[in-house]
């Protein structure tokens, strides 16, 4: 038993709202601060925020247009989705008294708390049918990979997006236990992303 729905009218047109909001969000952001001495378009799309939200209003956005169902689609639907979720409950529990170049509480609502929960709920909805297993930890390669860039990023730009992959004040050594400990919680969010995913599904072949 599939317990999952078909993208219909109305869902289709939620996404594309969200999406739409999304976008407005961030858009808005680089608008308020375009002009400021220590505002830089390098470090704003530096932010696993930033990049995931961008990737969230395609999700949402194609998802709303076409609604594709394919096991590709459904990969990167889930990848992203699984980025959302990081943004959402990292942001909750190590980032809400950190200053993270957000400057209106709507924005950051927006970014680090809706749309995290509507990608989340999307994918809860509308389920997954064909998608590829162990998808869970391809998906961490994405993280991954934004965590290596951010560290050879960091010190030719003397910046980094968040306190925890710092390592100009805590040492690398504590650094590194610190993404350690973040990394595994990672892995328990997208093992819990793609359950949710797929929980209670009908395998469908891949060719069909």
């Amino acid at each position: 038993m599939n317990l999952g729905v078909t993208a219909t009218w109305w869902i289709r047109i939620l996404r594309i709202a969200f999406a739409a909001l999304g976008t407005a969000a961030l858009v808005y952001q680089v608008m308020v601060r375009w002009g400021d001495a220590d505002f830089s378009l390098g470090n704003f799309f530096g932010y696993f925020t930033v990049l995931s939200n961008i990737a969230a209003a395609i999700v949402l956005l194609v998802g709303g247009l076409f609604a594709p169902t394919s096991p590709g689609w459904e990969w990167f639907r889930g990848a992203v989705t699984t980025c959302m979720v990081i943004t959402g409950i990292v942001y909750a529990l190590l980032l809400s008294d950190v200053d993270v170049d957000v400057t209106y509480s709507w924005v950051n609502d927006v970014l680090h708390r809706i749309i995290p929960l509507v990608i989340l709920v999307d994918w809860v909805v509308v389920r997954a049918r064909r998608l590829p297993p162990r998808s869970w930890l391809t998906w961490l390669a994405i993280p991954l990979v934004y965590g290596v860039y951010t560290l050879i990023r960091g010190p030719f730009v003397d910046w980094y997006p968040y306190p925890f992959i710092d390592p100009r004040e805590q040492g690398y050594v504590s650094m590194t236990i610190s993404l350690i400990v973040v990394f595994v919680g990672m892995a328990f969010m997208s093992f819990g992303v793609y359950w949710a995913g797929t929980f209670g599904r009908t395998r469908e072949p891949a060719g069909d």
